[in-house]
């Protein structure tokens, strides 16, 4: 069964609100702390393709990364990685961007190893049995590979608690008998957020919890008008956060779809308020308020699992999350621009790797903002 788990409340220090709320809880849920530094550079990942069809615009090497993957390169970038032997045709190196492809051609591109963002490595053990373990994820550590994290994530982490520090890739694989060789996170939470993380040690635990996870959500978009039978969750999800300015009511419910929108510098775009979105509730309540600072500590229940949710709904009634450098009004981004991928195909400038230039606005992933995952029922 799973537990209520209350973690160490402890990327809040910078608040007299949650000072006074870490000063109720103690650390004896703390039942092991581990992580290892990270390496000065990771292991740089391959990314692979098939030619399927004869498709004009990508019959050369060239042809074929600077359209399929103009969003992860310029030309020009694409240029220096075929030049700069990072790329193989059925296994052998091209550093002609004009070479011919042919159907059933195998491509392997090789990201060259690059230095990631600052990020913290320790975890800790909040509870752990045969079947998982709950840690407690610190702000800034994102939680599965992606971007710019390919190996300052949990998973890697968890990886080196069962195979030693610095395994090599080949050795993190699940095998098809009933056990998993290391423990899988089974949801997610913002880089930005601090807090309960439920990670699977065997296939069946992750079946079983991914389906828990999955229940309300998958509700809501079958019924968008079923409140009650929305409510009813075999997992219960509480966070706590610390909002701008002073919350009126005590307790609001904010039922506001979440959907895409365009965004320039993020390929796949950002979850906004949208009114054609997917159905996203959310429950908001009022723990304590402290006018001199106009924040607000509130706890927030979710009955869905929404990309950015919480961050969303708050912004999107007028009290966005203290510090957050993305969601500020309305539900979005400071700004609504008309962006679209021509923007990224007329951007100036690539990065030593070849790709693109960090965006200078606001992503989604950057940190800042006050938000716990506080409690798993």
């Amino acid at each position: 069964m799973l537990r209520e788990i209350f973690p160490p409340f402890a990327n809040f220090r910078g608040s007299a609100l949650f000072c006074l709320f870490m000063a109720t809880h103690s650390y004896d849920t703390v039942r092991e702390r581990f992580g290892h530094p990270w390496p000065e550079l990771n292991d740089g990942i391959v990314y692979s393709d098939t030619i399927k069809s004869n498709n004009p615009a990508a019959l050369t090497l060239i042809g074929f990364y600077s359209s399929k993957y103009i969003d992860s390169a310029p030309l020009e970038g694409w240029l220096q990685r075929i030049r700069n032997e990072q790329i193989k045709i059925d296994n052998k190196v091209v550093t002609n961007p004009d070479t011919l492809l042919s159907i059933g051609s195998n491509l392997l591109y090789h990201r060259i190893p690059w230095k990631e963002l600052d990020a913290p490595y320790m975890l800790d053990v909040l509870f752990e049995d045969s079947d998982m373990v709950a840690v407690n994820k610190p702000s800034g550590l994102q939680v599965l590979p992606g971007g710019l994290f390919q190996q300052r994530t949990v998973l890697s982490q968890l990886q080196w608690r069962t195979y030693g520090p610095y395994c090599s890739s080949q050795t993190l694989r699940l095998t098809s008998s009933s056990q998993v060789t290391h423990p899988i996170p089974v949801h997610r939470l913002g880089r930005g957020t601090s807090g309960i993380l439920l990670c699977a040690k065997t296939v069946h635990a992750k079946v079983h919890l991914a389906a828990c996870f999955a229940d309300a959500t998958s509700l809501a978009t079958k019924n968008r008008q079923s409140s009650e039978e929305l409510h009813i969750r075999r997992i219960s999800k509480t966070y706590r956060a610390l909002a701008t300015g002073i919350l009126e009511k005590d307790e609001v419910l904010v039922k506001q779809p979440i959907g895409l929108m365009r965004y320039s510098g993020v390929a796949s775009g950002i979850y906004v308020a949208s009114s054609s979105g997917k159905p996203a509730e959310s429950r908001v309540k009022v723990l304590q308020r402290d006018f001199r600072m106009n924040c607000t500590l509130v706890q927030v229940e979710i009955y869905t699992g929404r990309p950015h949710q919480i961050r969303i709904h708050l912004s999107f009634i007028g009290h966005p999350l203290l510090g957050d450098p993305l969601y500020i009004s309305s539900g979005g981004p400071k700004c609504f621009e008309s962006e679209s991928s021509v923007d990224i195909i007329g951007f100036k400038g690539f990065a030593q790797d070849g790709g693109h230039l960090r965006p200078s606005k606001p992503v989604p992933g950057d940190c800042g903002y006050h938000l716990h995952a506080h409690q798993l029922v």
